[in-house]
């Protein structure tokens, strides 16, 4: 029997899990929380509270997924329970990582040859945890993902509700992927294993942020959310970090390799898609 163990089972991870559960799959998920361990149980998971011996669950795992965030010492289930990682004889193992990683290149072209050039204390932490996964020795693989959507994470509640605003900088644009795509993402490496293999993680279609709110506005039949100029937007650290970045993140080696065929192609298609759903 195939089991996952995801270590920081969060959103994407949940993904995943909903398409593995399903084809008869175990999964275990590492939470914090008690409340979200209900969650988990209430979705087929089996919960681990962190944090926890991993002896027993990778004595289990078939499949290993990290994606917890990193601190400045890198990686939190390699700093608590490296040894017994190292140790584990996993088919498969996958990171998720970020794009960030490639700092910023002025709008321009990225792919997997591309040095890492973080430029924030965020992306460093994640270039080191990569790094430390890599030298485990386990058959791992890393995902680097563009800005995640899907159900529950979406523009359309601030355009609804008003407060959205389209913040302009002329030149910026992001990368995207729609949370169903990094699943079966996953599940093609799985099918598929290369070991030390780095795929990116985005659509198609790399585009300027305000674009995205006027096309949930326009889905939406609501006027257009307000322009704010960039120097003038009142934003929270993070999100100021995002764009003081731009670049456009080639998906090639997915399709390519993996064979993968996005079902959001570009956040026309996947906005238009969580409108559509139930």
């Amino acid at each position: 029997m195939n089991t996952l163990l995801s270590l920081g089972h969060g959103y994407s991870a949940s993904a995943l899990a909903a398409r593995l559960i399903p084809l008869g799959w175990t999964v275990i998920g590492t939470c914090r929380d008690p409340s979200r361990a209900e969650g988990l149980r209430a979705a087929g998971v089996e919960p681990l509270m962190w944090p926890a011996d991993l002896a027993p669950a990778l004595a289990r795992a078939t499949h290993i997924l990290a994606s917890a965030a990193p601190d400045a010492a890198g990686d939190p289930f390699l700093q608590v329970a490296g040894d017994d990682l190292r140790a584990a004889n996993p088919a498969w193992v996958g990171y998720l990582s970020t794009t960030a990683v490639y700092g910023d290149h002025q709008g321009g072209w990225v792919d997997e040859t591309t040095p890492v050039t973080p430029g924030s204390a965020r992306a460093h932490q994640r270039v080191l945890a990569e790094r430390q996964w890599l030298e485990t020795g386990l058959p791992v693989h890393i995902f680097r993902l563009a800005g995640i959507y899907g159900p529950g994470r979406g523009p359309f509640e601030k355009v609804r509700d008003g407060s959205a605003r389209r913040i302009i900088k002329p030149g910026q644009v992001f990368s995207r992927i729609h949370v169903a795509d990094i699943a079966e993402t996953l599940i093609a490496s799985i099918a598929q294993p290369n070991p030390g293999a780095i795929y990116n993680l985005c659509d198609d279609d790399p585009a300027p942020p305000e674009d995205v709110l006027s096309y949930a506005a326009h889905l939406l039949g609501l006027p257009e959310p307000p322009a704010v100029p960039y120097d003038q937007a009142e934003m929270t650290p993070m999100a100021r970090s995002f764009y003081a970045e731009s670049k456009r993140v080639r998906n090639d080696r997915i399709k390519r390799e993996l064979g993968v065929a996005l079902n959001y192609p570009d956040y026309r298609a996947g906005l238009a898609g969580l409108l559509a759903a139930p």
